[in-house]
């Protein structure tokens, strides 16, 4: 397989930029994390900034890998690649700036379900792009449960 470097890199540029901006956006409000009760299992705070790099490095990869595809489904399942990342962009808008705890928890069912569906379709055309997007469902999973805590505890 020959890597064509520019749709590679915008990829990269796309996940991790997006990524970016977000965390950009959230800058002056990431420190409710260390103000809001947390239950026993959260994780620390300089945590997540390495696993989200680790994630949206793996869905560049994989959402390259569906691109350069031949599949009559990749237009599809980029668009629900589109849809999810747009979603989790979201995600900690609502829950650092707006402390929208129960919103935020929503929009994680929301999000989880889109990637369900996203690795559904990153399998049938091409698998080792759905299996890279294993490790990014099962942190959502883990996220939804610790959001939902941070929604009864506060």
């Amino acid at each position: 397989m020959t890597i064509k470097l520019k749709p590679l890199l915008i990829s990269f540029l796309v996940a991790l930029g997006g990524g970016g901006i977000v965390a950009f956006l959230t800058r002056n409000s990431m420190s409710i994390y260390d103000e809001i009760n947390t239950p026993s299992f959260a994780p620390p705070a300089i945590l997540f900034p390495i696993v989200w790099t680790i994630l949206y490095s793996l869905m560049a990869i994989s959402a390259y890998m569906i691109y350069e595809s031949s599949s009559i489904i990749k237009n599809k399942a980029l668009k629900v690649y589109g849809v999810q990342l747009f979603i989790n962009f979201l995600w900690p808008i609502l829950f650092f700036n707006a402390k929208e705890f129960f919103v935020s928890f929503l929009f994680l069912v929301v999000l989880w379900c889109m990637v369900f569906w996203m690795i559904t379709l990153f399998l049938k055309i091409k698998p080792i792009s759905g299996y890279l997007q294993i490790p990014y469902l099962l942190w959502l999973t883990f996220a939804a449960y610790l959001n939902f805590q941070i929604y009864i505890l506060n």
